[in-house]
């Protein structure tokens, strides 16, 4: 996604296939700024979503926006994910509930909701069961938003809370998927506060250890039992 130093965005890619990030991803940079009629050597900072999601998503996206932001000696901001998802869905008066798949049926939850035109965090990223977070969500005595992948894969219970008379909404589909505009609009916000981060040391916000590290400490630990 490509973004003028008025907010104007030029171009933006969007696309939901089953292609990873690996094979598609520089090709994409590279027609983004095409399309935008924008040189490599303009770019002013680079805003790159830094989780929580996918393990291996995120360290694809990551490292590729820090190899751009280091051979181009711009700052790169790291944007979470959840924050970006909230910020692009424009809902004052209510909850907005951003929500990832975790696995396991388990997903990752944080809240926000509008103050004017700052985006305010309610309760910081943490990795739940669906149905707990769901049960709490229809407890509140505000109206709530929901969005993100897990709200799609849990779509059918989320409208059946809703039957049932809870205040939980589905946001409309242009809005319930992660956007690079979003991610761009509030890097910016971001980088105008005087929020920049190291492309060196700059780490993904995995929240939770990946399966493979947890399979490895449960397998030293039969190992040490041995």
């Amino acid at each position: 996604m490509a973004l003028t130093a008025d907010d104007t965005l030029l171009a933006e890619i969007t696309q939901q296939t089953k292609k990873t990030h690996s094979e598609r991803l520089l090709p994409h940079i590279a027609e983004l700024l095409e399309l935008a009629e924008v040189d490599k050597k303009d770019l002013g900072a680079v805003a790159i979503s830094s989780g929580p999601g996918s393990f291996t998503g995120l360290r694809i996206g990551l490292a590729t926006a820090k190899a751009l932001a280091y051979a181009l000696r711009i700052p790169i901001v790291g944007v979470p994910t959840l924050a970006a998802l909230a910020y692009g869905n424009p809902a004052p008066g209510g909850i907005l509930a951003p929500m990832l798949d975790a696995q396991k049926g388990n997903i990752y939850l944080a809240l926000y909701r509008w103050q004017g035109e700052t985006l305010i965090e309610v309760t910081p990223p943490t990795v739940r069961s669906f149905t707990e977070a769901l049960g709490e969500l229809t407890q509140l005595s505000q109206p709530v938003v929901a969005m993100g992948e897990a709200a799609v894969m849990f779509r059918q219970e989320i409208q059946t809370a809703q039957q049932a008379g809870a205040d939980i909404w589905l946001a409309p589909p242009h809005c319930i998927l992660p956007r690079a505009g979003s991610v761009a609009l509030l890097g910016r916000k971001m980088l105008q506060q005087g929020i920049v981060h190291d492309c060196k040391t700059l780490e993904p916000q995995y929240i939770r250890r990946s399966e493979a590290e947890e399979l490895w400490e449960k397998r030293q630990g039969n190992a040490r039992q041995d």
